[in-house]
């Protein structure tokens, strides 16, 4: 009986140091989609949570190559509506400079289905979030 006891006491101990412990994130790991997150210091609301990230650079033969026909920024995001082979369709990226009549490649992803952008107060059929796109010059 006093084996059994000691033996579920020590148990106790062990399972109540374990939960004090916090875990820690890996340093030095991107999130998976390669771009960094950070998150507005606390007691700072609003905050932009792109602050100081920028789009990622896309290699040519990305994916997705058109030409733009509508931008728009928001919300820190580019919308843009690009025409790939007969086909419209709408890309976000991290706010990126591009204008009308640009031709870019962007990676392949899948889309959002009637995502409801409430910075444009507007509804995307269908809209791929991209990790940044290419202007092809």
């Amino acid at each position: 009986m006093k084996k059994t006891l000691v033996v579920v006491l020590a148990i106790a101990a062990l399972a109540v140091t374990g939960c004090k412990k916090k875990e820690e994130a890996p340093q030095g790991q991107a999130p998976q989609g390669g771009a960094p997150t950070q998150q507005a210091p606390a007691g700072t609301p609003g905050g932009d949570p792109h602050a100081g990230l920028k789009p990622q650079e896309i290699p040519a033969g990305a994916g997705h190559k058109g030409k733009v026909l509508e931008t728009m920024d928001s919300g820190g995001y580019t919308y843009a509506q690009v025409e790939e082979n007969g086909q419209k369709l709408w890309v976000a990226v991290m706010q990126t400079k591009v204008s009308v009549g640009d031709m870019v490649e962007f990676p392949d992803s899948p889309p959002m289905v009637n995502f409801q952008s409430k910075t444009l107060k507007r509804t995307f059929d269908k809209i791929i979030f991209a990790p940044g796109l290419r202007i092809v010059k």
